[in-house]
Formats: structure tokens, sequence, C-alpha cells
């Protein structure tokens, strides 16, 4: 976990911010998208942002769900969620930070990667979670 954040640190000076505010609305959009579907139980909805990587690991709905709910529960049934730092890696991958409240009351720090797809989408390539110290009131 301490690993993962010093990277994403490292991510962050590494690579200057170059994305305009159309392209990181557009990312967050994705990410919003899944979680809103998620909360909402329309996991085929969910499913749907995931970039083709994603799909190549988990190429159905019950496997992709089975791994979202084994491994990313607060990312399954969020309270509520806020957009931190946005890092672009190149014009077509990004990182985004998320804070995520989990069902439990406690916060998460979700690192999430997000590809341009050639229909101009952006799909998310993967996430990263880890429990924070505070709890959100």
């Amino acid at each position: 976990m301490r690993r993962t954040s010093a990277l994403f640190v490292f991510l962050l000076v590494a690579f200057p911010t170059l994305a305009g505010e159309a392209e990181i609305k557009a990312a967050q959009d994705s990410i919003s998208g899944q979680l809103h579907a998620f909360r909402s139980g329309d996991d085929a909805q969910a499913y749907g942002y995931a970039a083709p990587n994603v799909k190549r690991i988990f190429p159905t709905l019950d496997t992709f769900m089975n791994m979202v709910t084994g491994a990313y529960k607060p990312v399954h049934r969020p309270q509520s969620f806020s957009f931190g730092k946005f890092q672009e890696m190149s014009p077509t991958a990004i990182i985004q930070q998320v804070i995520i409240v989990g069902a439990n009351g406690k916060d998460y720090e979700a690192v999430y990667t997000l590809e341009l797809q050639p229909d101009g989408v952006w799909r998310i390539t993967g996430v990263s979670l880890r429990a924070s110290n505070s709890l959100s009131t």
C-alpha cells in the first residue's frame, strides 16, 4: 500500500498535468458513471465503463463482479466520493485520485487509471484501493 502511494506521488510530480478541463471532466464522468451504476445496482452498466484490457481479464459480468465484490467493496457500494488529484500520463492515459467513503463509513483512496478509447470515451483500465486512517462523519 505504501508503495502504491509512493508511486502515485512520484507520477504526480514527474509528469505535469496537460489535460484540459474537457478531458478531465470526461474521465471523471466515466468514474462517476461507474460508481453511480454500482451504487444503484446496475452492474452491467458499471461493467460497460471497463476498458478492453479489464474485459480480457474478466470476460463476463459475473467474473468482473466477483472481483469487484471480493476486493473493491468500497467501490461497489460507496456512500459518497469526491475527486482528488488528476494526472495526465500521455494524451490517451490518465490517473485520477478518488476519495471514497465506504458503506462502513471509512475513508478510502482509490487511484484510477483510464485510457482514451478509439471511440473518444475514457474507459477504466485499473483501480488501486487503500484504506485511509480517517473516518468520515
